[in-house]
């Protein structure tokens, strides 16, 4: 357990988004943000300036605030390498993220993060040292990918991709508000409730562990600026000996045994009952039901790769790759679709700078090839998905 006092009387200006704590023998400066505020970049600057302390912690990771810091273009992807990793699925949520972050600050005239990187030039400009206290942020989209079952999966990528053409407006007062009533609060208990999972890996598990970051900060005195809807559980937080945490809640758990077990029973399912048909109803007919697996898969994958209007060669390579992929938990059609579409259309930097906007129009994803590579990969997927079930229950059909 560590001491922790607040004194919940901001500073001179009583502003609502500055809470001052006493931790052990420092005192904390909890600042809770929006990342698309003008009027939070200003307050973030007007603290450190006033306050002068002996560090700033800042709500990012070494990887985000390269990003933000030397706004490095789209361009700098290597696609071939994420989709040999099998990571888009994470890029296509980060950018949706960033997409609909990006939409939100053009109606404000900033842009997201801003805040953040405000505190830090500030700090900087008072040779102030910057403490980068967030986990990386591919050990967050990771776990919170992997803690998600696949239903909600498919949950919260409608959810992303539908708020991309929300209309909503949003200004500072409707911000300020927020952060001043409880509507951060009402927010993290209905995506709690909705999205346990993932509430936990974003929220709660990154709560601990900035605030044992903050904690073990050098310094009598600190400026911490994090997210408003942060605040509350990093208050919590501190007032606990979460250390004990901080190597599990930093890992990437693997792959369980039963989803291993599971993903190669289907193919060796399908296998052995083609072998069992020709043995007991002859070689004819279980060619029959290899050339209807063929069809089945092939078929529903091309399809999708002509709706993604993919290349005619990756058309044809999801024909061909979708029977064999079906038989394997390693590599999906999706994957092999979307190196394809890569390697034959590649997008060109132009549209790798237009990305974000471009994914708030529905004619953009066809438009842009960088967004096509998505539909490349989903659609044709999808497609192979459907082809499995349909081929595999004629072939245990005809087996019996």
């Amino acid at each position: 357990m560590t001491d922790v006092i607040t004194n919940e009387t901001p500073n001179s200006d009583n502003h609502s988004d500055i809470h001052r704590l006493t931790i052990a023998n420092k005192e904390l400066v909890l600042i809770g943000t929006a990342h698309i505020s003008k009027e939070s970049a200003q307050l973030v600057r007007q603290v450190i300036e006033e306050e002068r302390p002996d560090c700033v912690c800042i709500e990012l990771d070494e990887k985000r605030y390269e990003s933000l810091s030397k706004r490095k273009s789209w361009v700098s992807l290597n696609l071939k390498e994420i989709i040999y990793r099998k990571q888009l699925s994470t890029l296509l949520a980060n950018l949706v993220l960033a997409s609909y972050q990006k939409k939100l600050g053009d109606q404000l005239g900033i842009q997201p993060g801003t805040e953040l990187l405000e505190a830090a030039k500030a700090a900087e400009a008072q040779g102030i040292p910057v403490s980068l206290c967030d986990r990386d942020v591919r050990v967050t989209m990771r776990r919170a990918w992997k803690s998600t079952s696949i239903w909600k999966k498919g949950y919260l990528m409608a959810s992303l991709l539908t708020s991309l053409f929300d209309d909503t407006e949003i200004t500072e007062e409707k911000l300020s508000e927020m952060r001043k009533s409880d509507v951060i609060s009402e927010l993290m208990e209905e995506l709690g409730q909705s999205l346990p999972e993932l509430k936990r890996v974003l929220i709660d598990e990154r709560d601990t562990f900035l605030s044992e970051k903050i904690k073990a900060t050098d310094g009598a005195k600190i400026v911490a600026v994090v997210g408003a809807g942060h605040v509350a559980g990093i208050k919590l937080a501190l007032t606990e000996d979460r250390s004990g945490q901080m190597a599990e809640i930093n890992a990437i758990p693997p792959v369980s045994k039963m989803w291993k077990i599971l993903g190669w029973s289907i193919p060796a399912i399908i296998i052995a009952s083609i072998i069992a048909i020709g043995f007991r109803k002859g070689g004819s007919v279980a060619g029959d039901n290899i050339i209807y697996w063929i069809l089945a898969n092939g078929i529903p994958s091309s399809i999708g790769a002509m709706l993604a209007l993919a290349h005619p060669l990756t058309i044809v390579g999801a024909f061909i790759a979708a029977p064999l992929t079906s038989l394997t938990p390693v590599i999906g059609a999706g994957y092999v679709t979307a190196f394809l579409q890569v390697i034959l259309q590649p997008p060109v930097v132009s549209e790798f700078e237009s990305a974000l906007d471009d994914m708030s129009s529905l004619t953009g994803w066809w438009r842009n090839k960088l967004l096509r590579v998505f539909l490349t990969f989903i659609l044709p997927g999808f497609g192979s998905m459907i082809g499995t079930y349909i081929g595999g229950y004629k072939i245990i059909s005809s087996l019996f």
